[in-house]
């Protein structure tokens, strides 16, 4: 059964709700209006999908297209801008606080149920493997050509894991586990709506990215986040079109994202999946770093 947007929302509350929902509880948990909540809980529960206020096995399995099986991290780069702490280790494995920045993304998919993980890796890659310590079900795809290339050739080398799939930049610190889903209605980049940023953004029209940009402001402008979701007919595409973008000239300078956002845009809608400012930081420079976490300022 293909659901509609409202009733997807309503199994999605219901799935994660540890008791039966009741319409008042579903209304304030999706947003949508009482008479809407009745109309989709009717139906879903003629389908055999939801009783009494609760998930049936049925509805478990309705969900299960939607849901996140996988997740890729892009983690081949220098991060040139945070020397000198990564003159000898690889950004993601940055400790903030004691804890490696990748830690707390790993942690936060399999909070959401996402265990299989994939990191391509490229600079000083043999230190990622101090991460099978503590996560063992982690798999390793090697970038060769990492120093001269954009991050578009991580992406190649992951396209055919796409389809259902995270993808995380790995240098983002997460505060707030939980902007991490185990179910997506559409594919959906996460970010942070603005009245101004100088930073990367989008222009959003009707709940769907129309233009990545630098640089924005207006009722329509949504700061970037590094982390994005990938249906599975999305992520067929984008094994192709990746490899053709990067293909063309200049098109190993490209960033990844721009593939699906810019360069072959007429083949996706791409949704935004709201965060805000508390739930994720970016950290581009030792600068911010030492801002963050004052055992670096020595």
């Amino acid at each position: 059964m293909e659901l509609t947007k409202k009733q997807f929302d309503i199994l999605v509350a219901m799935a994660e709700a540890k008791e039966p929902m009741k319409q008042r509880a579903l209304e304030k948990r999706t947003g949508h209006s009482l008479g809407t909540i009745n109309r989709a809980v009717r139906e879903l529960s003629e389908a055999g999908l939801t009783a009494d206020g609760v998930i049936t096995n049925s509805g478990l399995a309705a969900l299960e297209p939607y849901r996140a099986k996988r997740v890729i991290f892009i983690a081949a780069g220098f991060g040139s801008r945070l020397a000198p702490i990564t003159f000898n280790t690889p950004k993601p494995l940055v400790r903030v606080h004691g804890v490696r920045i990748i830690d707390r993304l790993i942690d936060a998919c399999l909070e959401a149920g996402i265990n299989e993980i994939y990191v391509v890796r490229g600079y000083l890659a043999e230190l990622f493997d101090q991460l099978l310590y503590k996560y063992p079900m982690i798999k390793f795809l090697e970038n060769p050509v990492y120093n001269e290339a954009n991050n578009i050739s991580s992406s190649l080398v992951a396209r055919y894991m796409l389809s259902n799939a995270y993808v995380f930049e790995a240098d983002l610190l997460i505060n707030n586990p939980k902007i991490i889903h185990k179910y997506h209605y559409s594919s959906d980049f996460l970010a942070i709506k603005k009245a101004r940023t100088d930073d990367w953004c989008f222009r959003v029209k009707d709940g769907v990215i129309a233009e990545e940009k630098v640089g924005g402001e207006g009722d329509d402008i949504w700061q970037m986040v590094g982390i994005s979701y990938w249906n599975e007919m999305d992520g067929h595409k984008l094994s192709q079109d990746i490899a053709e973008v990067y293909a063309s000239p200049g098109g190993k300078e490209r960033y990844w994202e721009q593939v699906p956002l810019v360069y072959r845009k007429e083949n996706y809608a791409v949704a935004v999946q709201e965060c805000f400012e508390d739930d994720i930081v970016e950290i581009d420079t030792f600068k911010e770093l030492k801002a963050i976490d004052k055992t670096y300022d020595v």
